[in-house]
């Protein structure tokens, strides 16, 4: 803010002598304050600031932001990192905390001397006023004590002839550990006969060594009696909000305590002009008229005065009652229209308020946001509107039309029921557009009638699609018959006359029965028993039901005949008898046959037996006699032994 400057009187050499006090004067103002006559506010910039006007100090102007003895700058801090004096505390900002805003450093001179004064013209009699001044003692705590002076100043009004109308003094400032500042008033009360008066502030303590101090936002302004107003009544609100487009009448109304004859004024603030009278509105109430609102903030207050007077520089304002046009919700996020398909789910959030209410078809209106309905029904096609409010409750509405799209009815055919490896058809109806799943099994999943060749029964499901991108889903499940599997069970191994059963098993298929159908009870059972009297080979067929195909599985059983062993033969060339006949022991393939005579040797051996013994050993005719033999027949069992006899 630019300082207000004023005329500056500054006879002051001959104040000491010409010192008149007036009666007691106040010692607070417990009521309002007016608009300073005098608002010194040191401005705002880099540093260094521009000196003061010539007649408001005696004390000599430097660029330097740490003067000397007798000097002073107008500053927006003291940095101690700039080399300035050690025993200063470092200000970073003014008293409003502006780090721009500039202050008045003052380095006092040795003697003590009026630092500042200034002149308020055209004030009313009988008026009591503010003087006053922020101060802040830069010496710090560590720096204060003994033989070091503190700042104490003297507050002083003076009348145009020199006259002393009230004086005080703030006594000593102390050092304090951080930068504080400290607001220090003098209140008086005008003569009837002055209607401008010089304000000083003069430094008692000497300089030299303490008696440092920074000045800012130093004020003279009326001060009178308490002021109520409100919105409605002088009780009521200060602050009234209001909707973009309202109109209205807002009544303010205004009471002066203590005061039996006010002059009133009312106020209306402008950005680019500050408070301006508004021309006739002189009584305690004030109506204020709004015609399609504009948004902003439209501020009024109440001047008062005393008697007759109606002086601006004598006025006391009450606080200001502000009218708040709030902008209305600007809403997002509802679109225009919106297509829906029926079933699914409808979620609109609007943006923009603090609170909703939204309504529509068969809809209770309802405070949700975002709207959400489930399962949306034909029925609930139509407009939706939303009211949006801000903090103030205005209002804002936007609406929706949704249109719901019913879904197909969907319908799946085909023969459901296949044998494993093969293949069917499925088809579906009812829409413009499908998709199956799972995919794997079919040759293309995105048609009406694709080619299913599961693995494995399977539930396909296919989505149905309309013209308006809505689909219903139907499934089928395709039931899949494995191919009959055949277990003839393991070989089996018997000796002539000896009966087994067959240990079948059967897979996929409920009809059975075994090939050949000789020595067999039971052929139509998985463990018939067989009694072959040579080796046979039995197979097991395995039939689905189904028609889902045929398996078979083969079992051999090895049939070893009875050995029966003759005693005697005669190897003469007769033709009779002339060979060791084992007649079975050829079905033994694997057996072994030892003879041996009666010294231990071995004269004959034979795997298998397949040309039986015609009594010779290595070509030579063996004479006749008893031979002994051993036969392990390899088949687990014990082996036979005996004698044979040659007969020559």
């Amino acid at each position: 803010m630019r300082p207000i400057i004023f005329a500056i009187l500054f006879p002051f050499i001959l104040i000491a002598a010409t010192l008149q006090v007036r009666a007691q004067q106040p010692t607070s103002c417990d009521g309002s304050l007016g608009d300073p006559v005098i608002n010194q506010t040191f401005g705002s910039g880099s540093n260094p600031g521009a000196p003061l006007p010539a007649g408001v100090t005696n004390m000599t102007y430097t660029t330097s932001n740490c003067p000397e003895d007798g000097y002073y700058t107008i500053v927006n801090s003291i940095n101690l990192n700039q080399n300035c004096h050690t025993t200063w505390q470092s200000v970073t900002s003014d008293h409003t905390g502006n780090p721009n805003g500039y202050m008045m450093v003052v380095n006092a001179s040795a003697q003590p001397s009026v630092f500042f004064t200034q002149s308020a013209p055209t004030l009313c009699p009988g008026t009591t006023y503010q003087f006053s001044a922020y101060i802040l003692n830069l010496i710090t705590l560590a720096a204060s004590g003994p033989g070091v002076s503190e700042p104490n100043i003297t507050f002083s009004v003076l009348a145009p002839d020199g006259t002393v109308l009230a004086t005080k003094s703030t006594g000593t400032i102390d050092a304090t550990q951080d930068p504080v500042w400290n607001q220090e008033s003098l209140y008086f009360t005008t003569p009837d006969n002055v209607s401008s008066v010089t304000v000083a502030m003069t430094n008692n303590a000497p300089g030299g060594n303490g008696n440092d101090l920074i000045l800012d936002d130093i004020t003279f302004r009326a001060c009178g009696p308490v002021i109520d107003a409100g919105f409605g009544s002088v009780t009521g609100p200060a602050a009234q909000p209001l909707c973009q487009g309202a109109n209205a009448t807002l009544t303010l109304d205004a009471k002066v305590g203590g005061n039996t004859n006010p002059n009133y004024q009312w106020q209306s603030y402008h950005t680019n002009g500050g408070w301006v009278d508004t021309a006739g509105q002189t009584a305690p109430s004030l109506n204020v008229v709004f015609q399609n609102a504009v948004p902003g903030s439209y501020q009024y207050r109440v001047g008062i005065t005393n008697g007759t007077s109606t002086l601006a520089s004598c006025r006391t304002y009450s606080a200001p009652l502000i009218v708040n046009v709030s902008t209305n919700p600007v809403i997002g996020g509802v679109p225009l229209t919106q297509s829906i398909c029926e079933g699914d789910t409808l979620s609109i959030l609007a943006t923009g308020g603090v609170t909703y209410q939204w309504s529509g078809p068969n809809l209770s209106p309802i405070s949700e946001n975002p709207l959400v309905i489930n399962g949306i029904t034909l029925a609930d096609a139509g407009k939706y509107t939303v009211t949006a409010y801000n903090q103030y409750s205005c209002p804002s509405t936007a609406s929706t039309q949704i249109t719901v799209n019913p879904k197909p009815v969907a319908t799946i055919s085909g023969i459901t029921t296949i044998c494993a490896g093969k293949s069917t058809q499925l088809v579906a109806q009812g829409g413009v557009a499908y998709q199956w799943s799972p995919a794997g099994s079919l040759n293309d999943p995105t048609v009406p009638n694709p080619i299913a060749t599961p693995t494995d029964t399977t539930t396909y499901t296919v989505k149905v699609y309309n013209q308006a991108k809505c689909y219903a889903t139907e499934t089928a499940t395709v039931n899949v018959l494995k191919t009959p599997v055949a277990n003839a069970g393991p070989n089996k191994i018997i000796v002539e006359g000896q009966s087994v059963k067959l240990n079948g098993s059967a897979q996929n298929g409920d009809v059975f029965y075994w090939t050949p159908n000789s020595y067999i009870s039971g052929s139509n059972t998985l463990d018939p028993i067989v009694t072959p009297n040579q080796d046979a080979t039995y197979t097991l067929h395995v039939t689905s039901t189904s028609n889902c195909g045929i398996d078979s599985s083969k079992v051999f059983v090895r049939v070893y005949q009875h050995v029966e062993i003759p005693n005697t033969f005669s190897p003469n060339n007769d033709g009779i008898n002339d060979l060791w006949n084992i007649a079975a022991l050829s079905t033994y393939p694997e057996s072994l046959l030892q003879v041996f005579n009666r010294y231990g040797t071995q004269v004959f051996q034979s795997i298998g037996y397949s040309k039986p013994w015609d009594g010779k050993y290595n070509g030579r005719v063996l004479p006749a006699g008893t031979y002994y033999y051993v036969i392990d027949l390899k088949n687990n069992t014990p082996k036979i032994s005996g004698w044979v006899v040659i007969v020559r």
